[in-house]
């Protein structure tokens, strides 16, 4: 029997095995992934930055684990030769009535104790010549980094402190007991004391499976990009956000640096059809079925209709979406961006049409269930890791099993 096993091999669940192998030593920790790779959802499908916290609300984990993880990722991945980069980013207001929604963002980055300066136009084309703005915030924290070359050092370090990591493994039932989990999977039946779901897209599905009720449903958003042709990549120098839209809960479309060197400009938000639907062409029944008979899809929906219809006219016209990135650099073509690969983004959304914005943990008899991490959750990985085994450690019977 294993002591912990960890549904979900993304960057939060190989966090969580990296933290259980620490604080207990010779544990024994099963890492249980349906796919034939790591990281191969939302990790390998995201924008790689490092993120600030400053457009979340002071006081969140969501605020506190992006500044404590900035610097912890930075810090792991000088001490494990992983590639970063902390290039900064500029968040620009593009007309005057975006100005005191600046102003109102720059005060939050203060009470979310990040440095943060306003720049002018001036000091803005110094820095960024090809952006057109009226003024911008500048986050000097704000990087990009390799979050699969993250997951796989996180990976590395639970193999060798003895744990199992099983790929192509897929759960297909939960019984929690009194005295044990039993994960029944298309290869053979795992038990242990222990259960943390950390199965992003799929995780109210595992919640549900333990009889768990989370009163929320994740809602799969594709986010679409572009890239910069490679003769345009000079035109971006830092990471390059619009002021977002404070009735919209996205941030819009914007440009970053990747860490091979593209520049990425993107996302739109579309609702997904599957819940790993990373085209237009991906269509699972059961999964969009699920979505559209959900009463909080609707109630979310429907006061976000309009925002909700410029987001699918950017999905079908490339020049609509040449439109919005105009907003920033003015002297972009279509011929100077073409499309690149799209990511899902596991939304959990509440049966009265709230989207959840913060981290969501829920505890049963024998497991935790990381049921909302979106982003910042690549940048705050080892703090939320490290808050999940803390969570454990409360259970008194492991702590003294474990001791």
């Amino acid at each position: 029997m294993y002591d912990f096993a960890i549904v979900g091999g993304g960057i939060v669940g190989l966090s969580t095995g990296m933290a259980l192998t620490k604080q207990y030593p010779g544990a024994k920790i099963v890492m249980i992934e349906k796919e034939r790779n790591l990281a191969h959802h939302q990790t390998g499908h995201n924008s790689g930055v490092i993120h600030s916290g400053i457009y979340y609300k002071p006081g969140s984990y969501k605020a506190r684990f992006a500044r404590e993880g900035n610097a912890g990722m930075v810090q792991f991945c000088e001490e494990h030769g992983i590639k970063y980069d902390v290039c900064g980013k500029v968040i620009v207001a593009t007309e005057p009535e975006e100005l005191p929604l600046m102003d109102k963002l720059y005060e939050r980055g203060l009470q979310n104790e990040l440095y943060v300066t306003k720049i002018g136009p001036e000091e803005l084309n110094e820095i960024e010549p090809h952006v057109r703005g009226l003024g911008a915030i500048r986050v000097s924290s704000c990087g990009i980094a390799d979050y699969k070359g993250v997951s796989y050092t996180f990976a590395r370090i639970i193999q060798e402190g003895g744990g199992d990591i099983r790929l192509g493994t897929k759960v297909e039932n939960i019984a929690e007991e009194t005295d044990r989990v039993t994960i029944e999977t298309n290869t053979g039946t795992i038990k242990a004391r222990f259960l943390v779901n950390c199965a992003g897209l799929h995780s109210d599905r595992i919640a549900k499976m333990t009889g768990m009720n989370t009163r929320m449903k994740i809602v799969p958003f594709r986010g679409e990009y572009y890239e910069l042709v490679p003769e345009k990549r000079h035109l971006v120098k830092h990471l390059i956000y619009p002021v977002p839209n404070p009735d919209f809960p996205f941030l819009g479309v914007h440009f970053t640096r990747m860490i091979n060197g593209e520049v990425h400009a993107g996302p739109n938000a579309v609702l997904a059809f599957k819940r790993e639907g990373y085209t237009k062409r991906d269509i699972n029944v059961k999964d969009l079925l699920e979505v559209l008979t959900y009463p909080g899809f609707w109630k979310m929906a429907m006061p976000n209709m309009k925002e909700g219809m410029k987001e699918y006219i950017r999905s079908f016209s490339k020049q609509a979406f040449l439109q919005s990135l105009q907003r920033l650099i003015p002297e972009l073509t279509e011929k100077d961006i073409i499309p690149t690969h799209a990511g899902v983004r596991a939304q959990a959304l509440m049966h009265d049409g709230n989207m959840v914005d913060d981290f969501a943990i829920f505890a049963g008899k024998r497991s935790l269930h990381v049921c909302n991490a979106p982003s910042p959750a690549a940048t705050a990985s080892i703090q939320i890791g490290n808050a999940i085994a803390n969570r454990i450690n409360d259970h008194v019977e492991l702590k003294n099993r474990l001791a």
